[in-house]
């Protein structure tokens, strides 16, 4: 069975239908592109995955290989700590803090000392504490930001600040990473840089990432499937061979060229 199973998945606002019998598989150590026209439902259909929002009807399920977890209706914070995680389209740090603050929050919802530890500063913590700091500059140096571990994030530039948001992602130590629009806002040699990012994350942590993206250079370059979503449907499913010759995705696209 897949990582993660999506069926017939649907979410209704109102009257809108944002989402509509989706259907979705990923793999183990799999690298999935989600595209589409704007509008098309894309952040709203990871907003169900990462339980931002609740399915008006169909099923998440995560498959861990002991057991299947039905994630519908779980908090946010819950499904993190299954192994789901996610950036947003908009950064979201802690822009007052340092960088390796940020990454340290992240570590600690999934690598903590007892509640007696933290309280009484017991050796414990402090061990705890040190291993947090050396993984979170092993982190920080993969993505080339090791030495601005004492820089408020605030202070980076635009696509350091989108890096350290993938770092604070990695170190929930995901089963599956979601990224919601990762280029967004980059210049070509930033976005090229991130796209070798992209490789090394899935092949050293040996994950599953799911990316939406419109620059569709990246995704034709490091995706192995592809989803296209259109008015909340999947109206296609391939290798980019085949997403990039189907003509329903190049219609969606108003005739041009993906």
């Amino acid at each position: 069975m897949p990582l993660l199973t999506v069926e017939k998945l649907t979410k209704n606002f109102g009257g809108l239908t944002a989402v509509s019998h989706v259907n979705l598989t990923l793999n183990e150590n799999e690298l999935v592109g989600l595209i589409g026209p704007n509008g098309a439902g894309k952040t709203t259909l990871f907003n169900l995955l990462t339980g931002v929002y609740e399915p008006t009807s169909g099923d998440v399920l995560f498959n861990d290989g002991s057991k299947i977890t039905r994630l519908n209706g779980m908090k946010p914070y819950k499904i993190a700590e299954i192994g789901l995680g996610r950036t947003f389209q908009n950064i979201r740090l802690f822009k007052d803090l340092t960088v390796l603050d940020n990454v340290l929050i992240a570590m600690r919802e999934v690598e903590k000392a007892s509640f007696l530890a933290n309280i009484l500063r017991l050796p414990k913590f402090y061990q705890t504490e040190q291993n947090l700091k050396e993984k979170a500059a092993e982190l920080l140096a993969i993505f080339q930001l090791e030495d601005k571990m004492e820089t408020l994030a605030r202070n980076l530039p635009y696509g350091e600040q989108r890096r350290l948001e993938i770092v604070r992602a990695l170190a929930t130590q995901p089963k599956i990473l979601f990224l919601d629009e990762p280029a967004a806002g980059m210049n070509p040699q930033e976005t090229a840089e991130l796209t070798d990012l992209i490789y090394r994350i899935q092949k050293e942590f040996r994950i599953t990432i799911i990316l939406i993206e419109h620059d569709m250079n990246l995704v034709m370059d490091v995706c192995e499937r592809i989803y296209v979503l259109e008015y909340g449907q999947v109206i296609a499913e391939g290798t980019p061979d085949e997403i990039k010759g189907n003509a329903r995705v190049i219609e969606a696209y108003l005739g041009g060229e993906i």
